[in-house]
C-alpha cells in the first residue's frame, strides 16, 4: 500500500481539527454547489469552448481576478481566525486555535494573499488591458498565457487541497531553515509550500517573458515608448523584475526541497550549510515581489487620476524615470528585512540609506497624482475613491517604512506587531486599494456594463474604516513590545487593543461583503448599468476607444498613434468618431486545451512528489512533457477571422451605439 498511497493514510484527513473541517465542508459544498449550477443551467460545453481552453488574453485575465476573488475570501478567513484567536487568548483563555493549528493559519494566510490573491489580481489586470492600451489583437505567446494561468491555478488549488489532506507549513510565509528543514517540520505541510509555490511560480516567470515581449515587441504604430500609457510602463518593468527576481525563488525552493528529499545540506549548520543563506536569496526575491505587486497598482492610480480629474497626468516623464528608479532600486534593499542578524554596522548602514532612497522616486509619484487632482475636475466615483484612500493610508506606511530603514530603530521593532502593520499598510493601502480601483475602473471594458456606485462606496469606507481599525492598534502594541505570531499572550494590558483590531476586522468583513454584493447586484442589474459607448469614464488611452467588453480581435483595424494620451488626442481631434469601413481578415491563435491539461497533471505532479506517491509523480511529469511536445507538433494553431464576420460585429457595435444616441 505504500508504493500505492506514499505517506497519504486516512489520519490524513483532520477529524480531530473542528475548524479545519468546518473549512474543508464548506469549500466541498461551495464547489458542489457550483458543479450543479453548471450542469443545471447546461453550461458545460460553453464554459469548455469560450473559457477553460480560451487563450483570449481577456477571458484569462478575467479568470485570474476571479480567482484571485476567491482566494482572498479564504485568506481573510484565515485572518479573521487570527484576530478572533488574539482577542480571546489571554490568561487563563486559550482561544479556538490550538497553537500547531495556529501557525499552519499564519503561514497560509501570507502565502494565499501574496501568491494566490494579489499576483493573480496583477497579472489579471495585465491580461485585460496592456494588449488593449498597446493596440495589439493578443499577447505574444498566447498558448503560454493559458498555460501560465492554469500553472498558477494548479498552486493555488494544492494549497487548498493542504486544508483537508495533511497540513500546511508550520514556519511563516517564507519559510526560514531551519524550521522548515525536515528535522523541524518532518510532516508534508512544508513540501505543500514548496511545490505549490514551484509550480505557480513557474506560471509567473512564463508570465513575465510573455509580457515582456508583448510590450517590447507588439506596440501599434506611432506608440513610442514615450507614448506609453504608465499602467503599462508599470507593467513592464513588473515583468521585467519577474524575470529577474523569480529565479531566485525557484533555485531557493529548490535547494530547501533537495536538503527535504536528497539529504542535502544547504541550509543546515551540522551539515556544512548556512541557513542566512537562504534568508539572504528569499528576500533577495522578496524584496522586488513587494515592487512587482506595487508598480502596477501605482499604473493603475496613475489611469485613475488622470481619467477622473480630466486631465493630462502631470509629470508623466517624472512619473515614468520614478517607476524605473524604483524598478533598479528594488534590488539593492533586500538587508533591511534581517537587519537583527548581525551583517555589521556598514552592511545594515548601506541597506538603511538605499531603502531611503527608494521612497524618493516613490514620493515623486504622490506630488504627481496631487498636482493632477490640483485644479482638475476631481469626480468623486468609487475608483478615485480607492486613490483618495490609498495615498492617505500608503504615505503613512512609507513613512513607518522609513522608520524601520533605521537599523537602530529596527533593532527595536523587528519580529513586533509594528512591522505586521507597516506591510500591511503598504500592502493593502497600496497594492489591494490598487488592484480593487482597476477593478472597478475596467470592469465595464472587460464586460460592457458598470458596477454600481452605491455599494462600490460603502464596500471602500468599510475597508478604509476597518483597515485603520484593524491595524492602528498593532503600531501601538508593537511599541509596548507584542511580538507577531503569538498564539497566546499573559498581558492583559494587550487585549483592549486587540479587541478594537479584531473589531476593524469585522469592518473589513462587511467592505468584502458589499464588494461581492456589488458584484452579484451588477450583474442581476446589467441592463440598466449597461455600457455601449465603450467609454463610461470619458478615459485618455487606446482601451476605451474599442467595444466594451472589446471582440476577440480587439481592434477591426491597429490604430496608430500619435500623441501621449492617445485615444484624448483623437477626441481632441475628431478622430475616435470616423469609421473606416474597409476591413480587412484579421489573423487571431486558435483555442487550445493543452494548457488545462498540463495544469491538471501538474497538480497530479506536485501531490504525488508532496506524499511520495511516486508513480503519480511520474505520470503527471511526463504527461505534462508529451502534452507539450504534442502541442509543439500541432501546425492548427491559427486561423484568419473573415471579413464578413469582422464586419458584422462592428456593425453591431455601431447600430447599439446609435440606438442608445438616439
Amino acid at each position: 500500500m505504500e508504493t500505492l498511497f506514499g505517506k497519504l493514510t486516512w489520519d490524513a484527513i483532520p477529524y480531530h481539527e473542528p475548524v479545519a473541517m468546518g473549512g474543508v465542508m464548506g469549500m466541498v459544498l461551495g464547489g458542489l454547489a457550483v458543479l450543479i449550477a453548471i450542469t443545471y443551467f447546461k453550461k458545460w460545453g460553453y464554459l469548455y469552448r469560450e473559457w477553460l481552453t480560451s487563450v483570449d488574453h481577456k477571458r484569462l485575465g478575467v479568470m485570474y481576478i476571479l480567482l484571485a476573488l476567491v482566494m482572498l475570501l479564504r485568506g481573510f478567513a484565515d485572518a479573521l481566525m487570527m484576530r478572533t484567536q488574539q482577542a480571546m487568548a489571554t490568561g487563563g483563555n486559550e482561544g479556538f486555535l490550538h497553537p500547531d493549528h495556529y501557525n499552519q493559519v499564519f503561514t497560509a494566510h501570507g502565502v494565499i494573499m501574496i501568491f494566490f490573491m494579489a499576483m493573480p489580481f496583477m497579472v489579471g489586470l495585465v491580461n485585460i488591458v496592456v494588449p488593449l492600451q498597446i493596440g495589439a489583437r493578443d499577447v505574444a505567446f498566447p498558448f503560454v498565457n493559458s498555460l501560465s494561468y492554469w500553472l498558477t491555478f494548479s498552486g493555488a488549488m494544492l494549497v487548498n487541497i493542504s486544508l483537508a489532506l495533511g497540513e500546511f507549513g508550520r514556519t511563516g510565509w517564507l519559510a526560514y531553515p531551519p524550521l522548515s528543514e525536515l528535522a523541524y517540520s518532518p510532516g508534508v505541510g512544508v513540501d505543500y509550500y514548496i511545490w505549490a509555490l514551484q509550480i505557480s511560480g513557474l506560471g509567473t516567470l512564463l508570465t513575465g517573458v510573455n509580457f515582456l515581449v508583448t510590450i517590447v515587441k507588439m506596440r501599434a504604430p506611432g506608440m513610442t515608448w514615450m507614448r506609453l500609457p504608465v499602467f503599462t510602463w508599470t507593467a513592464l518593468v513588473a515583468n521585467i523584475l519577474i524575470i529577474l527576481a523569480f529565479p531566485i525563488l525557484t533555485v531557493s525552493l529548490a535547494m530547501l526541497g533537495a536538503d527535504r528529499y536528497l539529504g542535502m545540506h544547504f541550509f543546515t549548520n551540522d551539515g556544512g550549510g548556512n541557513a542566512m543563506m537562504y534568508v539572504n536569496l528569499i528576500w533577495a526575491w522578496g524584496h522586488p515581489e513587494v515592487y512587482i505587486l506595487v508598480l502596477p497598482a501605482f499604473g493603475i492610480f496613475s489611469e485613475v487620476t488622470a481619467t477622473f480629474c480630466s486631465k493630462k497626468l502631470f509629470g508623466y516623464t517624472s512619473m515614468v524615470y520614478a517607476t524605473i528608479g524604483i524598478t533598479i532600486l528594488s534590488f539593492v534593499v533586500w538587508l533591511h528585512h534581517f537587519f537583527t542578524m548581525g551583517s555589521g554596522a556598514n552592511v545594515n548602514a548601506f541597506f538603511g540609506i538605499a531603502t531611503m532612497l527608494i521612497s524618493i522616486p516613490t514620493g515623486v509619484k504622490i506630488f504627481n497624482w496631487m498636482f493632477t487632482m490640483y485644479r482638475g475636475r476631481v469626480r468623486m466615483e468609487t475608483p478615485m475613491l480607492w486613490t483618495i484612500g490609498f495615498i492617505i493610508t500608503f504615505v503613512i506606511g512609507g513613512m513607518t517604512g522609513v522608520m524601520l530603514a533605521v537599523p537602530g530603530a529596527d533593532f527595536v521593532l523587528h519580529n513586533s506587531l509594528f512591522l505586521i502593520a507597516h506591510f500591511h499598510n503598504v500592502i493593502i493601502g497600496g497594492v489591494l486599494f490598487g488592484y480593487v480601483a482597476g477593478m472597478v475602473f475596467w470592469f465595464p471594458k472587460a464586460f460592457g456594463f458598470k458596477l454600481h456606485e452605491g455599494l462600490g462606496k460603502i464596500s471602500f469606507w468599510c475597508w478604509l474604516v476597518g483597515f485603520w481599525v484593524a491595524f492602528m492598534p498593532l503600531y501601538i502594541l508593537g511599541f509596548m513590545g507584542m511580538t507577531r505570531r503569538m498564539q497566546h499572550y499573559d498581558t492583559p494590558e494587550w487585549q483592549p487593543f486587540l479587541v478594537v483590531a479584531f473589531l476593524g476586522a469585522l469592518i473589513i468583513a462587511a467592505g468584502i461583503g458589499a464588494m461581492v454584493l456589488q458584484l452579484l447586484y451588477s450583474i442581476w442589474k446589467r441592463e440598466e448599468l449597461k455600457d455601449v459607448t465603450g467609454d463610461p469614464w470619458g478615459g485618455r488611452t487606446l482601451e476605451w476607444s474599442t467595444a466594451s467588453p472589446p471582440p476577440f480581435y480587439n481592434f477591426a483595424h491597429t490604430p496608430v498613434v500619435h500623441s501621449l494620451d492617445a485615444l484624448a488626442f483623437m477626441k481632441e481631434h475628431g478622430m475616435h468618431l470616423q469609421r473606416n469601413e474597409r476591413y480587412a481578415e484579421i489573423h487571431m491563435p486558435r483555442n487550445t486545451n493543452v494548457g488545462l491539461i498540463m495544469g491538471l497533471l501538474s497538480i497530479a505532479l506536485g501531490f504525488g512528489l508532496i506524499w511520495h506517491i511516486w508513480w503519480m509523480a511520474i505520470v503527471g511529469f511526463l504527461g505534462m512533457i508529451v502534452a507539450f511536445v504534442v502541442r509543439s507538433f500541432d501546425e492548427d494553431v491559427d486561423y484568419y477571422v473573415p471579413i464578413s464576420e469582422v464586419e458584422r460585429i462592428e456593425n453591431a457595435r455601431y447600430l447599439a451605439m446609435a440606438n442608445q444616441q438616439g
